[in-house]
């Protein structure tokens, strides 16, 4: 595969994300697309072995901060390495883009500026993907859309289904819309108007769930609107970072506690690696006519390595096809919808 990586994204660029690019290439065999400042990127290119490696540099004259207003970036910055990027994607010289770079610049330019929505995607959905105790879920809308509509959930569900089964392997994936409770009716009339919609559809849908049943693995693909999936999951990350702070902190408090830490360091590990977001990498803007994985900012190369491996699980899925054709049983929904009202 070419999968294009905005080397100017992280909070650290160029270095986490050439390294990133670099521990990619050698992992995967593909072909690393490094865009961005050319004399920054050889820099770094520079303090690593590539030998053999398939790394191409493609400039790129601008970069997009992370206090970039959105709106300002797609006219102000047209030669940024997010647009520069994209364009290669949209021109089918790369298979998918990956950034640790602005979500907010990511969403807007491949949205409105270069890759453009499929065909029927009333609003793309940005996600989260988690895998606790062997068992992966996504998340979406986590942002792109704070004030949705029914009809635009009920494509979320249907596209983060597609991406749970083909990128993911989760099969017959259950989807459930994120309520305060369980029980049908729950939830505002958003929720309830949704829950509606996405009965009709060809979809494996269990209802509603509550957000103390996400990590015990009770749907595998959960819907809600971006402003609350927003709070959830800077909420989970929020709480797991601080839980994990805690726990180091109790540990290394006494002599005795720093021998009980000792002895408990690798099981301690292995929790911290499944909550830990670098271990995913990046999750999909779903809903664009293109692959998008978008990170953090604070990734190391680790992470970035990741999130271009989960670009390669997108596009081995055939994400975008499949996203198109799955997504026609709900054009009729939305039609009605919106009639309804208007």
């Amino acid at each position: 595969m070419r999968i294009a990586l905005d080397a100017m994204g992280t909070d650290e660029r160029p270095v986490p994300d050439v390294a990133g690019g670099v521990l990619a290439a050698k992992e995967f065999g593909d072909t690393i697309l490094l865009v961005g400042d050319e004399t920054r990127i050889k820099a770094e290119l520079a303090k690593l072995d590539t030998t053999g490696l398939k790394l191409e540099i493609v400039p790129a004259a601008e970069e997009v901060l992370m206090d970039d207003k959105p709106g300002v970036v797609i006219k102000g910055k047209p030669q940024s390495s997010m647009h520069v990027a994209m364009n290669l994607v949209a021109a089918n010289d790369a298979d998918a883009f990956v950034t640790m770079g602005n979500t907010g610049a990511a969403h807007s330019i491949a949205t409105l500026k270069t890759l453009k929505r499929i065909s029927g995607v009333k609003r793309p959905a940005l996600s989260s993907i988690f895998s606790i105790a062997g068992r992966t879920f996504i998340l979406l809308d986590i942002g792109a859309n704070t004030d949705s509509r029914p009809e635009w959930m009920a494509q979320f569900a249907v596209m983060g289904k597609i991406y749970a089964e083909n990128a993911l392997g989760v099969k017959n994936a259950r989807v459930a819309l994120l309520s305060n409770g369980e029980e049908e009716g729950k939830g505002n009339q958003l929720i309830r108007d949704a829950g509606e919609l996405i009965a009709q559809l060809p979809l494996n849908f269990i209802g509603n769930i509550e957000p103390k049943a996400i990590l015990d693995g009770g749907a595998d693909v959960i819907v809600s609107d971006g402003f609350v999936g927003n709070i959830v999951v800077k909420a989970f990350e929020a709480t797991t970072r601080s839980l994990l702070y805690l726990i180091r902190d109790e540990l290394t408090r006494t002599v005795f506690t720093k021998a009980v830490g000792a002895l408990a360091r690798p099981a301690l590990m292995r929790v911290r690696k499944q909550v830990d977001p670098f271990e995913i990498g990046g999750a999909p803007l779903l809903g664009v006519n293109g692959v998008v994985i978008i990170g953090h900012g604070r990734s190391n190369a680790y992470a970035v390595k990741n999130a271009i491996g989960q670009a390669r699980r997108a596009v081995a899925g055939h994400i975008i096809d499949s996203i198109r054709e799955g997504l026609e049983p709900t054009l009729d929904l939305a039609s009605s919808a919106e009639n309804s009202a208007t």
